[in-house]
């Protein structure tokens, strides 16, 4: 399938999902349970960070689920790459570790979302749809744990970005997963204003995109 084809696809609401998980059983799972599911589709199952990088060029998904424990390269380096050839991919953690280094890392790396493996079906596709709009999915029990990390830490000396005490809050909602939409609730505004304060936050941060500016946010612990 060409790109231009996969784009048209997305553009009609379909999204695609390439797999990065070295057990067969849980590949196979997930690669069948996006056949079956209307509006998805699975681009490729690799069993290797390795093999990934070689062949999801053929067919670049919209989102990519990494594990982390994988053979050769682990998931987080793997992300870092994926992100330098392809910007615009979503790159979602699934894994089983919920360990705050694993979840800082590969924040930090560009993952958009931390699922763990005992995640529903439901609540997977549920994630990647949400990925796709915006938000950033992570399981309750990694939510807290990113929360935690902020309320236990406090700010080191770290560079002045002028954010003013609006655009921080907004931030950290983003870290705490949210979407532009939920945001615009949560605050009380529309999602035009969102979007305005945070073309604001991206010009200030010296960031392009919604994981771009989480990331730095828990780098520098701006929030």
């Amino acid at each position: 399938m060409t790109n231009e084809h996969a784009q048209q696809q997305t553009a009609a609401g379909t999204i695609s999902v390439a797999i990065v998980e070295d057990l067969r059983d849980i590949r196979d799972g997930l690669a069948t349970m996006l056949k079956f599911t209307d509006g998805y589709r699975c681009t490729g199952g690799y069993r290797s960070m390795e093999e990934a990088l070689e062949k999801i060029k053929s067919d670049v998904p919209d989102v990519v689920l990494v594990d982390i424990g994988l053979p050769g390269m682990n998931g987080i380096e793997g992300i870092r790459l994926l992100k330098e050839r392809y910007p615009n991919i979503l790159l979602m953690i699934l894994t089983v570790y919920e360990d705050d280094e694993y979840i800082f890392d590969a924040l930090c790396a560009g993952a958009c979302g931390y699922l763990l493996k005992k995640t529903s079906p439901a609540r997977l596709i549920e994630s990647l749809r949400e990925a796709m709009d915006g938000g950033a999915p992570m399981s309750p029990e990694v939510a807290r744990r990113v929360i935690g990390l902020f309320r236990d830490i406090r700010p080191p000396e770290r560079a002045d970005y002028h954010l003013t005490p609006h655009e921080t809050r907004l931030l950290r909602l983003l870290v705490e997963g949210h979407n532009y939409k939920t945001a615009a609730v949560e605050v009380g505004v529309s999602v035009t204003t969102v979007a305005f304060h945070m073309r604001n936050i991206y010009d200030k941060l010296q960031v392009h995109s919604k994981s771009e500016a989480v990331a730095k946010a828990l780098r520098n612990r701006l929030v």
